[in-house]
């Protein structure tokens, strides 16, 4: 699945560049600048375009790259990924 990100979260993307969602590199980054820097509209799309389980994985992949705080916050949020 591809898609053009909002240009809000993701200035440091050339305008008009798709984001191909299938690729886990791409979906963890997208998730990851969601998750950082997104309003909740942004985070209730995540739940549109992947499933519970997808979110679960990625996040257990991006997990160390996110500020602590906001870690912590979505790791309360989403329960033990273990």
């Amino acid at each position: 699945m591809k898609i053009r990100p909002p240009k809000r979260l993701f200035w440091f993307i050339k305008e008009g560049t798709e984001i191909d969602l299938s690729d886990k590199r791409q979906l963890d980054m997208y998730v990851q600048q969601i998750m950082s820097r997104g309003i909740t509209s942004d985070v209730k799309g995540l739940f549109d375009i992947m499933s519970k389980n997808e979110l679960l994985g990625s996040f257990a992949r991006i997990k160390i790259f996110l500020p602590s705080e906001v870690r912590k916050f979505w790791e309360e949020a989403l329960g033990d990924t273990h």
